[in-house]
Formats: C-alpha cells, sequence, structure tokens
C-alpha cells in the first residue's frame, strides 16, 4: 500500500501533484522519478494546476530563454499560493542548484529548492514542508539513494513501454559557451551493476525500450574502478538484459570512438540511431566554443556511421549567433547541414551564460541578426525533414508501439521506427509494447502515417527473449 504522509494535506483528500518541466531529457528523467516517489506516497498526478496540493517545476538553465521562463512561472505561482496558502511548490534542476536559496529570498510563496542529485529525498523532504511549515533549499555534493529501493519494492509504477536510465552525469569538457559542468558538476558514472540492475527491474515492469542519459555518455566509466567503457556497457545490456531497445543520448564528437560506431552494426537491439551535437561547421568558432574537432572531422565520423549502417537515423544541436559569428561562419554552418541533411536538429540562438568563458567574449551579435539566421536555418532544417519523411512513403518501418496516437480518436496507435521517426496507424490496444511492422503510405513535417502490413518480425521467440537478428 502506499505510504500517505501523516500531514494536514493528507488529511483533506487525495492528494495532487502538477509535475511541470523546462528543458533537456535528463530533467524529463528527473521529473518522472519525483512523480514516482511521491506517487509512492499518496501523491496523484494531475493536469489542472488549480487542483495541486504540490506542485513540482523542474528546471533548466543552459539557455537565458530556459531560465526565464522558470522566472516567469514561479511569478504566476504567486496569485495561486495567495488562493491556497497550504499550496507546496517545488523548484528542482539545473536552477534550483545555480540559485539555491537565494530563489527562496526571490519567492516568498516558494517552498522546496531541490538541486540537480536531490530527487531521491524529494518525500522525506516535502513532509518536513508540511509538517514543520519549513522552507528548505538541498543541494547536495553527491547522488541521493532511494530511486532502486523504491523499484526493487515493486512501489513505483512505471509510464509505457520506454524508460530513461541514468548511466551519469556532469561534465568535464568546459564548452565556453555551457553551463552544465557548474550546476550539474563534474562527471561521475553509475556502476554498471546498477544500471543492469535497474534495467531489469524496469523491463519487469514492462518496458521495452531504454534511453540510456548522460551529458556525454560517451566518456562513461571514467573513474570507475571497474574500467568499463561505453561501449563495452553497451555489450552488457545487450547481452545480460532481456530489453528489446537500446538508445542513449548525449554524445560528444570528440569521444566517438571506432569500437562506439562499430556497436552500431554489431549489436542488433542498439537501435540505429544517435544524437550527435555539432554547434557549428566553422572552425574558428568550434575553437572558440572549446570544441575539440573540425567540422571535416565531424563529417567524416557521419560518413563512417553511415558506411555501417546507410539507415542510420541523425540529430544533432547546433547554435547560431556565438560571439564574434560572422556571416562566413554561419554559411559555413548552413553547407554542413545541407551536406549532412539530419533526421532531426534542435536549433538555437547563443545567449550569455553565468560563469561561462564565452559570456566573457567581445563582438556579441544583435539580437535581429541572431533571430534571422536562426529562422534561416531552420527553414532550411523544416525542408530538409519533409524531404525525408516524404522518402520513406511505400516502405516498410518496425515500430515499437508506444501507446495512442495524441491525435487519435482512440484507435490510432504510435510509436517510433529505430531511427526515431514518429509512426501512426491504426491498430488494437493489445500491440502496445510489440514490435510491428508498418508500411508508411503519408508523410508530414513531425511524423509518418502507415498501415499494418500483418506480417511483422518480431524479435521475441516464445520463450519472450530477443532473438538474434544480424
Amino acid at each position: 500500500m502506499p505510504i500517505v504522509p501523516d500531514t494536514p494535506i493528507a488529511r483533506h483528500g487525495p492528494l495532487h501533484l502538477y509535475a511541470h518541466t523546462i528543458g533537456c531529457q535528463m530533467n524529463e528523467y528527473d521529473t518522472q522519478r519525483a512523480q514516482h516517489i511521491l506517487g509512492a506516497q499518496g501523491y496523484t498526478p494531475t493536469t489542472d494546476i488549480r487542483q495541486a496540493d504540490v506542485i513540482f517545476l523542474n528546471t533548466c538553465s543552459v539557455r537565458a530563454k530556459a531560465e526565464q521562463k522558470v522566472h516567469s512561472f514561479l511569478g504566476r505561482l504567486r496569485r495561486l499560493k495567495k488562493d491556497n496558502p497550504r499550496l507546496i511548490i517545488i523548484v528542482a534542476g539545473c536552477v534550483a542548484q545555480q540559485l539555491g536559496p537565494d530563489l527562496l529570498r526571490r519567492f516568498e510563496h516558494l517552498d522546496l529548492v531541490l538541486g540537480t542529485r536531490a530527487i531521491p529525498s524529494i518525500g522525506s523532504l516535502l513532509q518536513r514542508v508540511v509538517s514543520r511549515s519549513e522552507r528548505l533549499a538541498h543541494l547536495p555534493e553527491s547522488e541521493e539513494e532511494g530511486w532502486e529501493s523504491l523499484l526493487c519494492k515493486g512501489e513505483l509504477t512505471i509510464p509505457g513501454v520506454v524508460a530513461p536510465v541514468t548511466i551519469m552525469q556532469g561534465c568535464d569538457n568546459f564548452c565556453s559557451y555551457c553551463i552544465v559542468p557548474h550546476v550539474r558538476g563534474r562527471e561521475r558514472s553509475r556502476r554498471s551493476g546498477a544500471i543492469l540492475h535497474e534495467i531489469d527491474l524496469l523491463t519487469r515492469h514492462g518496458v521495452k525500450e531504454v534511453l540510456l542519459l548522460g551529458q556525454n555518455v560517451n566518456s562513461y566509466g571514467k573513474g570507475l574502478e571497474e574500467g568499463l567503457t561505453f561501449t563495452e556497457l553497451l555489450r552488457r545490456i545487450h547481452d545480460r538484459t532481456s530489453v528489446l531497445r537500446i538508445r542513449f543520448t548525449t554524445s560528444h564528437p570528440k569521444d566517438l570512438t571506432e569500437s562506439l560506431m562499430g556497436a552500431f552494426a554489431e549489436l542488433p537491439r542498439l537501435c540505429r540511431w544517435i544524437h550527435l551535437p555539432f554547434q557549428s561547421g566553422s572552425d574558428r568558432i568550434l575553437r572558440q566554443m572549446n570544441r575539440s574537432y573540425t567540422a571535416a572531422r565531424y563529417m567524416s565520423l557521419i560518413d563512417r556511421l553511415r558506411s555501417l549502417r546507410p539507415d542510420m537515423g541523425l540529430s544533432a544541436d547546433v547554435m547560431v549567433g556565438f560571439p564574434g559569428e560572422t556571416e562566413e561562419d554561419f554559411r559555413q554552418t548552413m553547407q554542413l547541414i545541407a551536406a549532412i541533411r539530419f533526421d532531426n536538429l534542435f536549433s538555437f540562438s547563443y545567449s550569455d551564460r553565468p560563469g561561462t568563458s564565452a559570456s566573457q567574449l567581445p563582438d556579441k551579435i544583435p539580437a535581429d541578426v541572431k533571430a534571422r539566421r536562426l529562422q534561416e536555418l531552420q527553414k532550411l532544417q523544416m525542408d530538409i525533414v519533409l524531404d525525408k519523411n516524404r522518402a520513406e512513403i511505400g516502405g516498410q518501418r518496425e515500430v515499437l508501439v508506444e501507446g495512442f496516437s495524441k491525435q487519435s480518436d482512440g484507435n490510432q496507435l504510435t510509436g517510433r521506427t529505430e531511427q526515431n521517426r514518429i509512426v501512426n496507424f491504426q491498430g488494437p490496444v493489445d500491440l502496445v509494447g510489440q514490435l510491428v511492422t508498418v508500411r508508411i503510405h503519408n508523410a508530414f513535417q513531425h511524423s509518418l502515417l502507415g498501415e499494418r502490413t500483418g506480417h511483422d518480425d518480431c524479435r521475441w521467440n516464445e520463450a519472450g527473449q530477443p532473438r538474434t537478428q544480424s
């Protein structure tokens, strides 16, 4: 049975939790953990913020716009708190780690501030806030225990067939524009045994695909006594667990080894997809960014990946308007995008982040120039994506069914190909969690539409174990 905290809130009926995430997949993962932990204490998720007893905001400070969203969101909560003084407001993530107790001083209606390593303690800290009327800022220097023990006890319900698993946190690269090392800390990897154990527990809950997370997963293993590389970890997950699909993000080009690239050809259950940020097509800007590779080196990595797996799905991050970026630098970025033709591209305008060396650089690019360059880049990428999606029409793709389409009337399912493309098709609910073969007959900007062929090449054998495929 769930443990319901003996608090004033608990004695007034059901407890409702409203969770909102700003930022990356790492934040989505932490938000899921927070929801699961509080769910074990009786807090039910709600999409109606006015119904909430607890509001959990997970934050990002990688870009100025994301941090501005946090302050705006917190400002809007002031009225809710005035109308309902019993409401508890929690802020977690990078902005919480960056500002700490200062957030409590800026926002008098805020109750709890959790650093990037504090999610496992959210349950006990929330009880302190409610029962003692404390306002707390908790920013531990190391990751706290608690998540795996809840999984082991069966106190968590894992929604869906895809689940993220953190394998490492932090970053040692210190790109000149990036605040991550300042808020997430230096690189630290989890023991492989703990990762394998978590994946085993997730598969028992029905998870069929795991997304391995880290600020730089390629450098996994540094500092671990077992001396394991990321490629070796992938092989262990592939050989020692029954998970159907494996993905990972994010990678750094300087750490993309030949052995890791080879894993895409050698491990059948490793999805043919990689997220490999390049940030700029200009070598001069890349040096200023401290990215440790050239545009030619980046393109050679893509060529190698495609030689190993011609069907490789590619996504990346790119930035416009870095200090000193000329029109020629921007043109080189556009040329790289046109040459590689990414399946998906996350594009941003540069913004100063506190504590980074780039924030001290001269020759800042005017906002209107950054906006124009970003719009031009995004238009190019949209054309490429639509063109690549249309090229899928008539072909067949293996799709892992994740659930109902958001646009459906109740019988349209949705899933993803190995290349991370969204595919919608008609089918019964009992297909959720299965691999099915879908023939694509229409393409849109963000998804594909198809129909099940009825000739699924299922990777599970009769014993429920993955088949070995090439």
